[in-house]
């Protein structure tokens, strides 16, 4: 084979590689794609008056209170092991809450610190963001509130204040805390059953008893059982639980992160797998009988 025609022939394949390799990474940005991510802004008139952006971790350092940003970040992630004595399942604030508060529609931090004080209508009364973080941890960590003054509780409001950006009170940033579900769909937890052997098992456990690695840290939650969120929880119910997996999970199809980017799944497929693991045995929690004391309790509420 003539030389020139052999290189012109390699010259060719690489170029072709090297093709392929920019449309793959115009398609599915890696891990250190410097891209910020940005929202609108609304004001009141739901018209956009400036960008949010999600705020980078190295410049948590750039303030004063740093430290305790720091440790607030820090808790969101290893929520059992550092506070042991108050979380009684196997559940880290990020289990819920994915990329420690930072993707739309997987319960974001985005709009948080502005959001509170307000009325809960499980509660029907005022609820502060320290007893919004303490429902968390009686309901979806099955444990028990932190101490309003501690540093723990402190840090973890700092963690979420840095996460808002400042974002001022009558601003909202366009973000859905949740995504849309069907509530008008009906639930088939045996076909639920069969689409949780086949999408959610492989990290949740055949029994949903979760994964701990050799360390015993938790690197995927179980969904039911007595480490699970107990029967207060949010997630109990079935269509909250179907919309966090719709537009969350199962992790494997994931190509720009570190968590499944959703959508994979019908509303319908959600539902019934949201049905089976939320009607699973899971622990009691003494205090539902307060829950919604002036009625309009939720059709999907376990109780």
């Amino acid at each position: 084979m003539n030389k020139s025609v052999k290189w012109a022939g390699t010259a060719a394949a690489i170029i072709a590689i090297a093709g392929a390799g920019l449309y793959y990474l115009n398609r599915s940005p890696d891990l250190t794609d410097a891209s910020p991510t940005t929202f609108n802004m609304l004001d009141k008139n739901k018209e956009t008056v400036g960008q949010y952006i999600i705020p980078d971790d190295t410049t948590i350092t750039g303030h004063d209170n740093a430290a305790d940003i720091l440790y607030g970040k820090r808790l969101m992630n290893e929520t059992k092991r550092l506070l042991p004595e108050y979380v009684g399942a196997s559940m880290n604030c990020s289990s819920c809450h994915i990329a420690q508060g930072k993707v739309n529609k997987g319960a974001p931090y985005f709009t948080t610190f502005n959001s509170y004080p307000r009325v809960m209508p499980r509660a029907a009364a005022e609820v502060d963001l320290a007893g919004r973080i303490n429902g968390c941890f009686q309901r979806s960590m099955n444990g028990k509130p932190l101490p309003l003054e501690s540093h723990e509780m402190k840090a973890m409001q700092a963690y979420i204040e840095w996460v808002g950006q400042n974002t001022p009170k009558d601003v909202k940033v366009q973000i859905e805390n949740a995504g849309y579900i069907n509530e008008d769909l009906e639930p088939d937890p045996v076909k639920g059953k069969v689409l949780y052997a086949a999408q959610c098992a492989s990290c949740h456990g055949d029994n949903g008893e979760g994964l701990k690695d050799s360390r015993g840290d938790i690197v995927f939650p179980p969904l039911w059982g007595d480490e699970s969120f107990n029967i207060g929880a949010g997630m109990a119910r079935t269509y909250k639980a179907a919309a966090f997996i719709k537009y969350n999970m199962p992790m494997g199809v994931q190509t720009h992160g570190a968590w499944g980017q959703g959508d994979v799944l019908s509303d319908q497929d959600a539902v019934d797998i949201a049905e089976y693991f939320s009607h699973m045995p899971r622990p009691d929690f003494a205090d539902k009988v307060n829950d919604w004391p002036k009625g309009n309790k939720p059709k999907d509420a376990r109780y």
